[in-house]
């Protein structure tokens, strides 16, 4: 007889909450049995969620740059004569919105 485990088993083997569990046993994004109405889990299933959820190993920092690869250009654009502009620098600056009135707070 295979065994049936519980969202709080899985949880607490996990190390997450039994609430996370459940909500993507509901979403059907991780393997589950349902008994009834309530979420059951096997070893498979177990060893299948950490598959899913498993990352891989970081690549090494010191890769050399393969000869096809151009360094980004430093100096100004030969057409236009003015310097190249950076990703950041092309995106608008973001402002803060004043605050909303609040309903319950003073008259104006």
């Amino acid at each position: 007889m295979t065994r049936l485990y519980r969202p709080e088993e899985i949880a607490e083997i996990l190390g997450c909450s039994a609430w996370w569990v459940k909500d993507r046993a509901r979403r059907r994004l991780i393997p589950h049995t349902r008994v009834g109405r309530a979420y059951r889990f096997t070893a498979e299933h177990l060893s299948a969620i950490i598959r899913i959820h498993e990352e891989p190993a970081a690549q090494s920092a010191q890769r050399t740059p393969s000869r096809t690869s151009r360094p980004a250009p430093t100096t100004a654009s030969p057409r236009t004569g003015q310097q190249p502009q950076s990703p950041a620098s092309s995106v608008p600056r973001l402002r803060a919105r004043p605050p909303r009135r609040s309903q319950y707070g003073t008259a104006a």
